[in-house]
């Protein structure tokens, strides 16, 4: 079978599966697992085969042409080279956890065949936005990843929480959409085609006329994808969904497609100096507001939310100082440790039986009854805090390399400004990542809080999942020295000065962090257990925290972020209030613009419309109340009608005359 054949069905077997699931869920529910399963594990099998074969080298390319467009044409057509074959195999591994996970993690869940249904679209979607060698067939696999995670952020859509979030991260997302279709139809027409490779020759050649118009719209909806600032506001609140989708979402689906996307076209933004400018600012803005914000949340998935967004800014940063391989060096690395971190939250989730007890204040004895999540999430917590000789010190390492070269001159991709920008900002998140990590982790396996129920050892299912990623959140930075003809030839290993400074402000974050932890747990009493709620599945039950008569944990006296942020601690914890100012700005005067325009329909539109139907209505009384039924009157009302007539025509004929 031809490399070219194993690429087409590494989406569309995920897609068959979506299709069969959802025919099939209610005639014959006993097929839903192994139609969730099977066909994404194959996917991932078949991308690891297509991703030996290509082995880093020239890239593999195949089209054919859809129907003419009779402007510029759209291909169905696939370009694979080394950033294409890793993120696939990332895509495939990643869903195929996740669906083993969730049979077990949503096993009482009424809805689950959807559900299924639905992740497989969504991994197909993914799939075609790596593999597409045509933007227009790219901008499909963006969309339907849209709608896909709207409905699966929206799984528990009986709680106003699902239904807010999922419509929040669909209009947040449109709203960079938007000028990003607007950028594409603008590269295409400055290009001549919408071949990814057609694309990059004109780049090369100079062929673009509106350079950095075009990177600012495709920018925009870089932002709205990835969660970069300002449109990041949607993935916080996303927590609502099932947390094997926020898995999915953070990890390789959804906010990587923004990053792979610029990755794929940075010659596009590397053309305009203001472009690259503009993305380095964003993206150190998002690094360090992000980890502000996830040192102040008590809720364990909001923390790995904003880390998500914190990530992703490293990725932004490795890309506007113009190192794509850096950048999807740290989407594969993260995507390994993330989708682990997730998925050991939902572990600790359901081992509290309820969503409620997501807040850490609240948690107690987890290292004790959830050993595996225990062990798991410290190896995937030490890869996000980038200590060696964990994955993610290898790859933020090599976005750090990446800014130094820049902001030094050593390479001229980017403005140096941009540089300085991403460096100063990527070592500040260090520090700050570090800080919160271990702050989760203490509050989470060290923690005082009220002890949840206990209920049971989690599902083969779920744990086998969380070793199975701890592998590469282990192993794979060490496999940086094999990893370069995957990247553009450009070496990822870390510098002495780098690795020194960012390793020190990481240890450095961490130790702050823990002798502030040791003070205040020594002056905080221990919570009263929590009273027993049976609720046997984690999210299925939906306990509300109202319900368990707890404390909020806005001011729980034993977090070391109040301390550590100190007056930025409440604004912090509400995302710098970056929600209110879009209400101010944007919902209000929409809402406002909505009640004058009812306003107008109601006053002034149905005045008219009222008024010609009452007209209608009047004109038609009168006509009815000639109609007598009396044959008597109508030729009373006849001859009355001739003498008038007469008396007219002579009157005018007198007139006429005289005249």
């Amino acid at each position: 079978m031809t490399t070219t054949t194993l690429a087409v069905l590494v989406p569309l077997l995920p897609f068959l599966g979506s299709a069969a699931g959802l025919l099939l869920g209610r005639t014959a529910p006993g097929f839903v697992r192994p139609l969730a399963v099977l066909p994404t594990l194959a996917a991932a099998v078949l991308a690891v085969l297509v991703a030996a074969r290509q082995g880093g080298g020239k890239a593999i390319d195949a089209s054919t042409q859809l129907t003419p467009t009779g402007s510029v044409p759209i291909d169905l057509s696939l370009h694979i080279d080394g950033f294409a074959a890793l993120t696939a195999v990332l895509v495939g591994v990643v869903a195929t956890c996740v669906q083993i996970y969730s049979t077990g993690y949503l096993r009482a869940d009424p809805r689950y065949p959807s559900y299924a249904a639905l992740v497989s679209l969504f991994t197909s979607a993914m799939l075609v936005v790596v593999y597409s060698g045509d933007l227009m067939v790219l901008l499909v696999g963006w969309e339907v990843m849209g709608i896909c995670s709207y409905f699966l952020v929206g799984h528990y859509w009986e709680t106003p929480e699902a239904r807010a979030a999922s419509l929040k991260a669909f209009l947040v997302t449109k709203l960079g959409d938007v000028p990003f279709l607007i950028g594409l139809f603008a590269l295409a027409t400055d290009a001549g085609t919408f071949r990814i490779t057609g694309v990059l020759g004109a780049v090369a050649h100079g062929g673009l006329d509106h350079p950095t118009l075009i990177a600012l719209l495709l920018l925009a909806g870089v932002a709205g994808k990835s969660a970069q600032f300002p449109l990041h506001t949607w993935l916080p609140d996303a927590m609502a969904g099932p947390t094997p989708v926020s898995a999915l979402i953070h990890a390789a689906t959804m906010v990587a497609a923004g990053i792979y996307f610029t990755a794929r076209l940075l010659p596009v933004f590397a053309a305009s100096a203001a472009a690259m400018t503009v993305l380095a600012v964003m993206a150190a803005i998002t690094m360090v507001g992000s980890a502000l914000a996830a040192l102040a949340q008590d809720d364990i998935k909001r923390v790995l939310a904003y880390s998500t967004i914190g990530q992703l800014g490293y990725m932004a940063g490795a890309l506007a100082v113009g190192d794509r391989g850096a950048a999807v060096f740290h989407l594969v690395s993260h995507g390994a440790f993330k989708a682990l971190l997730f998925l050991a939250a939902g572990a600790v989730i359901h081992a509290a039986g309820t969503n409620s007890l997501t807040a850490m204040s609240r948690m107690s004895g987890l290292a004790r009854r959830v050993p595996d999540a225990y062990w798991t999430m410290t190896v995937a917590l030490l890869a996000l805090a980038a200590i060696p000789p964990f994955a993610g010190f290898f790859s933020k390492e090599a976005v750090l390399v990446a800014a130094e070269h820049t902001a030094l001159g050593e390479r001229d991709v980017a403005p140096a400004g941009a540089g300085w920008t991403v460096l100063v900002a990527g070592l500040l998140t260090a520090l700050l990542t570090a800080a919160y990590a271990l702050r989760l982790w203490l509050r989470t396996f060290r923690g005082r809080g009220a002890e949840a129920p206990d209920h049971g050892r989690q599902p083969i299912a779920m744990t086998s999942v969380l070793w199975v990623l701890a592998i590469p959140s282990l192993g794979f930075g060490l496999s940086v020295t094999y990893l370069d003809d995957w990247f553009d030839g450009h070496p990822l290993t870390p510098t002495l000065t780098t690795a020194v400074l960012g390793t020190g402000l990481a240890v450095a974050g961490a130790a702050v962090t823990y002798a502030v932890w040791r003070t205040l747990a020594a002056r905080t009493p221990v919570t009263a257990p929590v009273p027993h709620v049976d609720h046997p599945d984690a999210e299925a039950g939906q306990v509300e925290a109202e319900a368990l008569h707890l404390p909020h944990p806005a001011e729980d006296p034993a977090d070391p972020g109040r301390v550590l942020l100190g007056p930025l601690h409440a604004p912090a914890r509400d995302g710098f209030h970056l929600d209110a100012v879009y209400r101010t700005a944007f919902v209000r005067p929409v809402l406002a613009a909505a009640s004058l325009v009812r306003f107008l329909d109601r006053e002034v539109v149905d005045t008219y419309v009222r008024a010609a139907g009452n007209s209608a209505k009047g004109l038609g009384w009168l006509v009815r109340r000639a109609q007598t039924g009396n044959v008597q009157t109508y030729l009373s009302a006849l001859l009355a009608g001739s003498v008038v007539l007469a008396i007219v025509a002579v009157a005018l004929a007198n007139a006429a005359a005289g005249a």
